[in-house]
């Protein structure tokens, strides 16, 4: 792939993004292939050192914010006539409360999801503070002569400690996976958003 082939390639997978963020990134992406062509490399090594153009524009979809994005698309290309004016104001009810309804639905989807992973840390911090207190007491009635209270406090200790371990890395691995799925459903509402040229 060459230069030309390249910038082509990536413009046409940012096709409708806000028109000043894809110059810019355009014109970033043209000079970082100059810069490395300087430093000795050929046009088809700087391209593959600069890497895949799906996952620049993946990337640089997730970076922009969903705001800059709605706020190009729903500013009018050209200025708006009177009975236009005037729908909108008519249709503002409807228009302003389906976009308020969709606003908190989508607030609401990520609450839950997140308040799952919250859910999780707060079961792990209690089997921690239980195992600690269990061990922490059990080794007390011990110290006083109350043997049996104390193992058996002592034992349930390290078995709530060895339970917190397991759930540490299952929190861990619960918390990553929902942080990719939240980023993925953000960029599924910006795409939404993001008009593609015919062909695309």
């Amino acid at each position: 792939m060459n230069k030309e082939e390249f910038i082509s390639d990536l413009q046409q997978k940012l096709s409708g993004i806000p028109e000043k963020i894809l110059r810019d990134t355009i014109c970033f992406y043209e000079e970082m292939i100059e810069d490395r062509m300087e430093e000795g490399l050929s046009e088809e090594e700087a391209i593959r050192d600069i890497g895949n153009t799906e996952e620049i524009a993946t990337q640089i979809l997730a970076d922009i914010p969903l705001l800059h994005i709605v706020k190009d698309k729903i500013k009018p290309k050209r200025k708006l006539q009177g009975w236009e004016i005037a729908l909108l104001v008519i249709g503002s009810p409807l228009w302003i409360s389906l976009l308020v309804a969709v606003f908190a639905m989508v607030i609401s989807i990520y609450a839950v999801i997140w308040s799952v992973i919250v859910s999780l840390w707060a079961a792990f911090a209690s089997l921690i503070a239980c195992a600690v207190c269990g061990i922490g007491i059990g080794a007390g009635f011990i110290f006083i002569g109350n043997g049996l209270a104390g193992a058996f406090l002592l034992g349930a200790g390290l078995i709530l400690a060895g339970l917190s371990i397991f759930l540490f890395y299952g929190c861990k691995a619960a918390t990553n996976g929902t942080a990719v799925l939240t980023k993925k459903i953000a960029l599924g509402i910006k795409s939404c958003f993001i008009k593609k040229e015919k062909g695309q």
